[in-house]
């Protein structure tokens, strides 16, 4: 599971929620749903914009991997 941001211009709000990345959610009541969040004013058939997040890589070491084939320390 991921998380995505949602954008409604109706109301100028923006919710992150979790869902997998098969799923696409196109209405601000499927966004609320989701977040479990009260949809308030807008109607729950009002159009999103799903937002592009800042995706930052994960590095994970593991003791003992540090030595390339020649036993040369990696960087």
């Amino acid at each position: 599971m991921a998380f995505y941001d949602y954008y409604c211009e109706a109301n100028g709000q923006t919710v992150e929620v979790q869902h997998s990345m098969t799923e696409k959610l196109k209405t601000w009541g499927e966004v609320c749903r989701l977040a479990g969040i009260d949809p308030g004013k807008p109607p729950k058939n009002t159009k999103v914009i799903r937002l592009v997040n800042d995706i930052t890589p994960t590095v994970f070491r593991v003791k003992g991997l540090d030595k390339d084939d020649y036993g040369t320390r990696l960087r």
